[in-house]
């Protein structure tokens, strides 16, 4: 067998229906559009989550709440990912270098999951309470950009 001499399996592949050429195409006279109405217009096609004129769904569920635009959103980290890095420093840009983090434009906070057994500098946009507890607890210190 040769990659060169593949041919596809007899009956995969069918020819493209041609619309527009006549009656001997097999697709002639208003080809495969159906008789008038919207769908057989040029420019058809509903819009998307059109339903036929009943009640579309967008409308018929309840609308809840509202979202907050100046909402801060935080790139965690936990402590016993920041005590696996072995570090006797640690920043954003530290972070984003290792791959806790993915970039620097949304601010970083430190969680307090898990134990600090050595003295760390960390310097970060927020801390949980726990965490600044521990870090400190450990010799280390907290420090708020």
């Amino acid at each position: 067998m040769y990659l060169n001499k593949l041919k596809p399996a007899p009956g995969s592949i069918k020819n493209r229906k041609r619309v527009g050429r006549g009656n001997a195409s097999g697709h002639g006279g208003t080809s495969g559009r159906g008789t008038k109405g919207a769908g057989a217009r040029s420019g058809s096609g509903a819009r998307t989550y059109y339903e036929g004129g009943q009640m579309p769904i967008y409308r018929r569920l309840p609308k809840r709440g509202f979202t907050n635009i100046f909402k801060e959103e935080y790139q965690v980290v936990n402590l016993d990912l920041i005590e696996r890095l072995q570090l006797s420093e640690v920043n954003p840009e530290i972070l984003v270098e290792k791959g806790l983090i993915k970039n620097l434009s949304k601010p970083l906070k430190i969680l307090g999951r898990g134990e600090v057994t050595t003295a760390i500098k960390v310097q970060a946009h927020a801390f949980s309470a726990t965490a600044r507890e521990k870090i400190t607890a450990a010799g280390g210190k907290a420090e708020t950009l």
